[in-house]
């Protein structure tokens, strides 16, 4: 009688058990990773990937590009190693006519492009090369990731993009140019535009002017 009540009882908290080694198996926030049709497996992959979030609503400014770069952009690489004695990063928020534009993920980052399904959209995780300026996602962090300390532009990173940069043209965006860096006018040449740590600028084209939006970057980036 007591061997039969001792299975009972094992019966009955392996019943109570199995929903709680359920629950400790699954793991439902692990994002998925796909890859664009035809690419194979990539090479490398950059550490700062870590999706950002506060991606606007929005429509992207312009495609990423080719960022397979046979040559330096600007004095710029394209490396399938991380390039870390400058790892830092900036922000950029660029507006149409009032209206929010998006930078495309995978500025800056050689194909095949691998990419994270995260709760704030795609992000790049990796590429057969990532250039010293990049973009991993839609939010608009630029990731600032180089072999040398020196002071990089707003320009470099158009270049990079394959996109011009002037007073009166962003993109293939045209007219008047206004650019506020955290949040105080900047009236030069936006191409001149320093990426430095932490930076938050915004660029502006057209007549209508949103006021400078604020931006928080996420912990641990």
């Amino acid at each position: 009688m007591k061997t039969a009540g001792r299975v009972v009882v094992a019966a009955v908290a392996l019943a109570l058990a199995s929903p709680l080694l359920a629950a400790c198996s699954s793991n439902p926030s692990t994002p998925s990773v796909t890859t664009q049709p035809n690419s194979s497996s990539s090479t490398s992959s950059s550490t700062s990937s870590s999706p950002t979030s506060s991606t606007p609503n929005g429509s992207v400014l312009a495609p990423a590009g080719n960022a397979d770069q046979a040559s330096p952009v600007d004095g710029i690489s394209c490396n399938t190693n991380e390039q870390l004695a400058l790892h830092i990063h900036a922000h950029l928020a660029i507006y149409v006519n009032g209206a929010p534009k998006l930078l495309p993920p995978g500025i800056g980052i050689g194909p095949p492009l691998q990419f994270e399904q995260t709760s704030s959209g795609p992000s790049v995780a990796s590429g057969s090369c990532f250039s010293w300026l990049h973009t991993h996602d839609s939010s608009g962090v630029v990731h600032i990731e180089s072999p040398v300390q020196r002071v990089y532009t707003l320009g470099d990173f158009f270049d990079i993009w394959g996109q011009p940069l002037s007073a009166t043209q962003v993109g293939p965006a045209q007219g008047a140019a206004t650019a506020t860096v955290n949040g105080n006018p900047f009236t030069g040449d936006p191409r001149g535009i320093p990426l430095d740590a932490d930076n938050v600028i915004q660029l502006d084209v057209g007549s209508a002017l949103p006021p400078p939006q604020p931006y928080t970057f996420p912990s641990g980036l």
